[in-house]
């Protein structure tokens, strides 16, 4: 079940601003306060998303009396009832692809409300709109317990598909056994024991949390143990004109087998991994087909001695695996954006990029994204998978908090997604390595950020176009700067997206580092920036001035007060600790 997060506050102050007000006095809530005194209200709801019709389901542990349970769209409330029972169900508007706040709150003697607890509800009938990217990388003997505690705990955060890592027998055989005879344990590259209950009840677990399930093949991966009567020399990629030495990605002890590479625009190839696919789909209810490669090997070779130029063999490959089975899903891995320009048009369901060096600073994540917005013509989004705190995670430990943050903060402000979080928290392409375990506070925070991906997601990644706004400080409190960050500035990063102007404040004031891995697990706390002051340059005649952040009131929507005079808007931003959004209307 996913938990609805819940924020505490003391019931001190009202929303003093000492300018005049928006039109929303009905939907006021009080500013930050670090003083927590209330008791929270801790909510379920049953799914990570839900289809156009379908109807939320929740359950509270615990009831107050008058407390309330409204559902914000941007800001605009669309439903508020009484909450007068621990279980409750809600059916969102028929409207696809879209992202509402669910907050509990009681009303103030003051005309303010206070908020118990706040959490997003997804409408979204395809996830390729908006992907939200987790994985799986543990396939062992595990109790029915232990999996369903996996998959709700991925369901707090909105997961609405996983990758199955490392789950297959050989990359050139993904199936263990035949499809009437499957194995029902077998071993992994690294002779770990996989199971087939558990992959199978996994795949069970995430559909009934409408999670997609992808699973995980390189696209011309094959191990030593291979039959050369079924792949013969032909089909390699080789270092030479001669095919004298075949292409392979060396690994070591535990690995039981180095990774040999074959073309994956030959035909006979395709033949033959579209056949062991089916054999995959015939036993695994699996969605679709998390495609990987290596990426750039340089100048490598086909068997006649031509150039095997592979990055412009992926689009073919993934051509040949949808027409083979139209009805299942299609990623593929653009490791560095290692072929991305020529797969973006491809039968995919949205671009991934596994990010590495020289891409290491925020300004590289944010241009990988704008890079696969126009490769795509704007229509697909993005998740990055990102490893962080690499170094750190050489040996045991904890993840940083600030690190974490502070990039998902970028990613999601720019309309990206992060392959992050499974049965642990990422930190090295092997997605099994486990060295570093989340905090309690970086469990809780994420909630928060997951949350505010989903219920802002249709001015997060659902179109619109990045501009520069006139921003100033009119009390000194926040140091501004324009895109891309410097340390020691407040980065400014503006958004039109229909009548709406978006402006995201990106926190670096404290920052000691503009490298988003984080590697060593250095990067400093922000210091909280609290009921600054600023001015706005606009066109037109502003109606109404909101606020959000994920580390504020739950996420929850503030009406900020304002002035305007001319082009000039005058507004109080109540706190900024990592990132907060402004929404001009």
């Amino acid at each position: 079940m996913i938990k609805f997060k819940f924020v505490k506050y003391s019931i001190i102050l009202s929303l003093a601003m000492l300018l005049a007000c928006s039109d929303d006095e009905t939907n006021r809530d009080i500013p930050y306060v670090e003083d927590p005194v209330i008791p929270s209200v801790e909510m379920t709801t049953d799914k990570a998303v839900y289809n156009p019709g379908e109807t939320v389901l929740f359950t509270a542990d615990k009831l107050y009396a008058n407390a309330f349970i409204r559902y914000k769209y941007l800001g605009t409330v669309v439903g508020e009832l009484p909450l007068t029972a621990t279980t409750w169900s809600w059916t969102p508007p028929l409207t696809d692809f879209k992202g509402y706040m669910a907050e509990v709150y009681v009303n103030n003697n003051d005309g303010t409300t206070q908020i118990l607890g706040t959490v997003a509800v997804d409408v979204s009938s395809d996830w390729s709109k908006f992907p939200r990217y987790g994985f799986l990388s543990d396939f062992g003997n595990l109790t029915a317990s232990q999996k369903q505690e996996v998959i709700a705990n991925l369901k707090k955060y909105h997961i609405n598909g996983l990758q199955f890592y490392d789950w297959l027998y050989r990359h050139h055989a993904p199936l263990a056994g035949t499809v009437n005879s499957p194995m029902p344990v077998w071993n992994d590259i690294i002779n770990r024991d996989n199971y087939l209950s558990t992959v199978q009840d996994y795949i069970t677990l995430a559909h009934e949390s409408n999670m997609k399930t992808m699973f995980y093949n390189l696209a011309y991966g094959v191990l030593n143990d291979y039959d050369p009567a079924l792949i013969p020399p032909q089909l390699f990629i080789y270092k030479d004109i001669n095919h004298t030495m075949k292409d392979r990605h060396e690994l070591s002890a535990p690995f039981i087998s180095d990774i040999y590479l074959v073309n994956p625009a030959n035909a006979q190839w395709q033949n033959y991994l579209i056949q062991k696919n089916d054999e995959v789909y015939q036993v695994f209810d699996f969605d679709g087909f998390h495609i990987d490669q290596l990426g750039d090997r340089g100048t490598v070779y086909r068997y006649d001695g031509s150039d095997a130029n592979l990055k412009n063999t992926f689009p073919a490959f993934i051509e040949s695996m949808k027409q083979a089975h139209p009805d299942k899903r299609m990623v593929m891995n653009a490791v560095n954006q290692y072929g991305q320009p020529e797969m973006a048009g491809s039968n995919l369901d949205f671009l991934y990029t596994e990010v590495w060096s020289p891409n290491e600073g925020f300004k590289d994540l944010t241009n990988i994204l704008a890079d696969n917005a126009a490769y795509s013509n704007h229509t697909k989004n993005t998740v990055l998978a990102a490893y962080m705190n690499y170094n750190k995670a050489n040996s045991p430990g904890i993840f940083n908090t600030p690190g974490i943050l502070l990039t998902d903060a970028v990613i999601f402000a720019f309309g990206g997604s992060h392959l992050e979080l499974g049965e642990h928290m990422l930190a090295k392409e092997y997605f099994p390595n486990t060295n570093l375990s989340m905090t309690v506070e970086l469990k809780t925070a994420l909630l928060d950020y997951y949350d505010f991906l989903t219920a802002y997601q249709n001015l997060l990644r659902d179109g619109g176009s990045f501009n520069t706004p006139v921003l100033s400080s009119g009390d000194g409190k926040m140091n501004l700067g324009s895109w891309p960050p410097t340390m020691g500035k407040v980065a400014v990063v503006g958004k039109q997206v229909g009548a709406k102007q978006v402006v995201h404040l990106l926190n670096f004031t404290n920052a000691n580092s503009l490298n988003w891995r984080d590697t060593e697990g250095t990067q400093r706390v922000p210091e909280a920036i609290k009921q600054a002051m600023l001015n706005l340059q606009v066109s037109g005649t502003v109606t109404k001035i909101w606020y959000a952040s994920p580390d504020y009131n739950g996420g929850s929507t503030t009406a900020i007060d304002f002035t305007q005079v001319g082009s000039s808007v005058n507004l109080k931003v109540p706190f900024l600790k990592y990132w907060g959004m402004i929404v001009v209307e």
